[in-house]
């Protein structure tokens, strides 16, 4: 199955069982706006609580706090979010599509990387065991070729997006060949600049209303409570405060499901620390963030680093944790040093001090600030596709998602044999048992083969059978998702057995 048709099945495989619907479907929808199903909101609350129990249960100095979408208009004119926080847009002549100008050229940049992989993955197999792979891409003319072309675009791009140089960046996707993914015209338009916040009025009448904004990040709200938490909290350097909420951006191109919407959800948190060590910490949380996505168990291969050459200007460090995605290896958490930028900026603008005195140098200082940022929705859609798999078993097959059984949206499904003789009472009293302390599923319609189908398709990890056998010895068939082994098992010992393979504890201890 090539990765495009992959992508479109995990889409409709979301919709048709419960994990994502397209919000207000019956109207026709709302372009790059989605609605979380019964099972997809549970998935993702364990995703939020995986984030938020290893940022603030797991580190004693983490605490978070939870704000307000609107805030005071001025907080974006100091985080430069008002006069900045542009996209460079162009169009397609011919397909009438808009694209980002800056992506256009990143995935270009990103085919020609490609061909250095698939250089490096033909010389492996042909020198087997003896094959030098530093060597290899330090030597080999058409590697250093493709590495010489990187490079020159590189620059040259990073040039333009520093300089606001629209008619370069538009010059480098003409000179560069790079076509209209639709379309495959080269018949582009001028690139132009585009505010993503959304603006709304605040006030009881239209003439009197000022003009707010719905956040487009959640890390200010963090920044501009900084005192309050350090003071009630007696919090000392380092110390970090965390946060998830929804975030809101006018996303002209918006696409890839829900990689990229309008309105979406970050796990953030902020870092406080002395000036001068932010770097040292920028290392700890970056092996650290990069360890909590390896717990999950998925392959290491799904996962790599990548730095960016060109820096926001309030950073002097950043780091991307990029998945492979169906559509291919893009950012899914970013890992920031931001200096003290954020709040200079607050304290500038607001005109109150925002310090700290550190007894143990005796100063007082603007603290340096590391930031981690994982989008909620990203990390939902990367669990599912890693997790999404279409298995041949003879004659049958079976579609399954092999979700870590601690975020996976129900624990175990209570299915009795059938529906009589007492079994359904019996399957009942289970679910009595198990219903406290994990989300359960009952079922009775249909074969017990179609109800395992369905639990697999749903990411279940453990299916409970009642039978007649049952009603004699109380026990039970546990039936595993992965492997499809069955065991006896006695009700009594049930609870624990589940409890133990599921629980949120197994995830954590790992960190």
């Amino acid at each position: 199955m090539n990765q495009e048709d992959l992508f479109k099945k995990i889409v409709a495989h979301c919709k048709e069982y419960g994990f994502i619907f397209p919000s207000s479907e019956i109207y026709d929808g709302l372009s790059a706006v989605y609605d979380y199903g019964q099972n997809g909101v549970q998935l993702k609350n364990n995703i939020k609580e995986y984030w938020w129990k290893a940022m603030t249960q797991l580190n004693e100095e983490v605490v978070g706090i939870d704000t307000a979408i609107f805030m005071h208009p001025t907080v974006w004119k100091a985080s430069g979010h008002v006069d900045a926080f542009n996209d460079p847009l162009i169009d397609n002549k011919d397909s009438k599509k808009r694209y980002r100008a800056d992506v256009l050229i990143e995935e270009h940049i990103e085919k020609i990387m490609e061909k250095i992989y698939k250089e490096v993955e033909k010389a492996k197999k042909r020198f087997g065991d003896s094959f030098n792979e530093k060597m290899f891409v330090s030597t080999n003319p058409r590697v250093l070729e493709y590495k010489e072309k990187i490079d020159k675009i590189t620059k040259r791009f990073t040039n333009a997006l520093e300089n606001n140089d629209l008619e370069d960046l538009r010059n480098i996707i003409v000179e560069e060949g790079i076509v209209c993914p639709i379309s495959g015209s080269k018949n582009w338009t001028e690139v132009r600049q585009f505010n993503l916040m959304f603006e709304t009025k605040l006030g009881s009448v239209a003439e009197g209303a000022n003009t707010v904004y719905l956040r487009p990040e959640t890390a200010q709200g963090i920044f501009v409570n900084y005192l309050n938490v350090q003071k009630t909290g007696r919090m000392k350097i380092p110390f970090g405060i965390a946060q998830v909420g929804k975030a809101f951006r006018n996303e002209i191109v918006a696409r890839q499901f829900i990689f990229r919407m309008r309105e979406f959800e970050q796990m953030e948190m902020q870092y406080f620390v002395r000036p001068g060590e932010e770097l040292q910490w920028f290392e700890y949380w970056k092996e650290k963030r990069f360890k909590w996505h390896l717990a999950l168990g998925f392959s290491d291969t799904k996962y790599r680093w990548h730095k960016h050459e060109k820096l926001a200007h309030y950073a002097n460090a950043a780091y991307d944790i990029e998945f492979e995605f169906p559509f291919g290896f893009k950012e899914l958490e970013g890992i920031h040093s931001r200096t003290d930028f954020d709040l200079s900026q607050h304290e500038k603008f607001s005109g109150k001090k925002i310090r700290y005195f550190d007894n143990e140098t005796e100063e007082s200082y603007v603290p340096y600030v590391v930031e981690t940022s994982i989008g909620l929705d990203r990390t939902f859609l990367a669990i599912l596709s890693a997790s999404y798999k279409e298995e041949n078993l003879g004659e049958e097959s079976r579609i399954i998602l092999s979700i870590p059984p601690a975020l996976a949206p129900i624990k175990a499904a209570v299915l009795p044999l059938v529906k009589k003789d007492g079994l359904p009472e019996l399957a009942r009293e289970i679910m009595d048992i198990l219903k406290y302390e994990m989300n359960c599923m009952y079922e009775e319609k249909d074969s017990i083969g179609k109800r395992y189908r369905r639990q697999d398709a749903i990411g279940t990890p453990y299916c409970i059978t009642v039978d007649h056998q049952s009603l004699l010895d109380r026990t039970v068939t546990l039936r595993d998702r992965d492997t499809m082994l069955q065991e006896r098992i006695s009700i009594d010992k049930i609870f624990d057995t589940v409890k133990s393979k599921t629980d949120m504890n197994t995830l954590l201890k790992k960190l």
